[in-house]
């Protein structure tokens, strides 16, 4: 069976990641089950960037092939912004999730609805002497004011999917595994991997 390092300390995300490797013959290990305790710098100007930073890193420190992904959420009425910033785009130190979003819907403030936006996804795949592949995934929505539901994290309470009528938060891990934009992209690095077992 091939094994393969998470590169990331967020438990929302390797909850994510787990679940949708479920039912492939591929056996998942986070950074702290080695004991491994890595803060990368996210320096790029891309999500492919900083998910190739992340992986490199955590596949050079553990010798093993690992798995990163930068995500973020682009707001067309912001000019894409958040994009590569979005994990750090409250002005507040120590900001929480519920920070951004809330610095996220002052900036929208005053502006016309709807206030339409995507999330992004890049996934790499790194092996330790540096060789990297990268996926995209993608999904379309729009941000609403109000936040609605207790699941997922990061901007899920704000984020509507049109078509169900429901955010990103208010959808089951099932439900989200299907269409979100990290799911889109752990989907397409599946076939990718399944290629390299032994």
């Amino acid at each position: 069976m091939l094994s393969v390092l998470i590169a990331t300390n967020n438990r929302g995300k390797l909850r994510e990641i787990q679940a949708l490797f479920e039912n492939h013959p591929i056996h998942l290990i986070s950074p702290g089950a080695l004991g491994l305790n890595l803060d990368v710098a996210e320096t790029g100007a891309t999500y492919a960037a900083n998910a190739a930073l992340k992986a490199i890193a955590f596949a050079q420190a553990s010798g093993m092939l690992a798995l990163a992904d930068d995500s973020g959420l682009e707001v067309e009425a912001l000019n894409g912004a958040p994009g590569v910033y979005s994990a750090r785009y409250s002005p507040k130190p120590k900001a929480t999730d519920a920070d951004r979003r809330a610095h996220l819907l002052e900036q929208l403030a005053g502006r016309p609805h709807p206030w339409r936006a995507r999330f992004c996804c890049t996934v790499a795949l790194a092996a330790p002497e540096g060789t990297v592949q990268l996926v995209e995934g993608f999904c379309p929505g729009e941000i609403i004011p109000q936040e609605r539901g207790h699941d997922g994290f990061g901007y899920d309470p704000i984020f509507l999917l049109p078509e169900l009528g429901r955010t990103m938060a208010e959808l089951s891990m099932a439900e989200k595994n299907t269409l979100s934009h990290r799911a889109r992209a752990i989907l397409a690095a599946i076939p990718i991997l399944e290629k390299m077992m032994p």
